[in-house]
């Protein structure tokens, strides 16, 4: 019986080691480069030292336009305190499509075109749309929202890696 408690004890440590050693779990933006709609580029290292909402939509999904207000709403909450946001719009998004939607709803913050999809692609493979990530100032992945977010808890969250050094 003694070597079984002790078999455990050993297992416990371990797999609490293996836990501090992966760390918080995070894992880093993947390297892309971002084509924005004035035709500049913005790249995955731009990102650090900012929490960025990473959002993937596009203008023929009712729930990503629907969501629009609020993440347009989010990032003016904490625009002014380090918060930044990056609207992608898919590959399959008519770029005059993106151009029109961008503009009549004066979207504030920076909006990319995914023409080839290699940027849904190194993400994850992005095919279902809203799907959002919430990355850090450190440029590691804290959250994916598949679907349109909880505002409530995602505003929590923000404000939770706005607080960290």
């Amino acid at each position: 019986m003694k070597k079984y408690i002790a078999a455990a004890a050993v297992a416990l440590a371990l797999a609490v080691g293996v836990g501090v050693y992966l760390g918080s779990g995070n894992t880093a933006a993947p390297a892309s480069t971002f084509v924005l709609l004035d035709g500049s580029q913005k790249t995955t290292a731009d990102l650090k030292g900012k929490v960025t909402l990473v959002n993937f939509w596009a203008t023929s999904c009712v729930t990503c336009v629907g969501e629009m207000p609020k993440v347009i709403a989010t990032y003016d909450k904490y625009k002014s305190k380090g918060y930044d946001t990056l609207a992608v719009a898919m590959s399959y998004d008519p770029p005059s499509y993106v151009v029109n939607f961008a503009e009549t709803r004066k979207l504030p913050f920076k909006v990319a075109i995914d023409n080839t999809g290699s940027v849904a692609q190194a993400w994850g493979d992005v095919k279902l749309t809203p799907t959002t990530y919430l990355v850090n100032k450190q440029g590691e992945i804290v959250k994916r929202y598949v679907g349109e977010p909880d505002f409530a808890e995602l505003h929590k969250l923000i404000e939770k890696l706005l607080a960290e050094a």
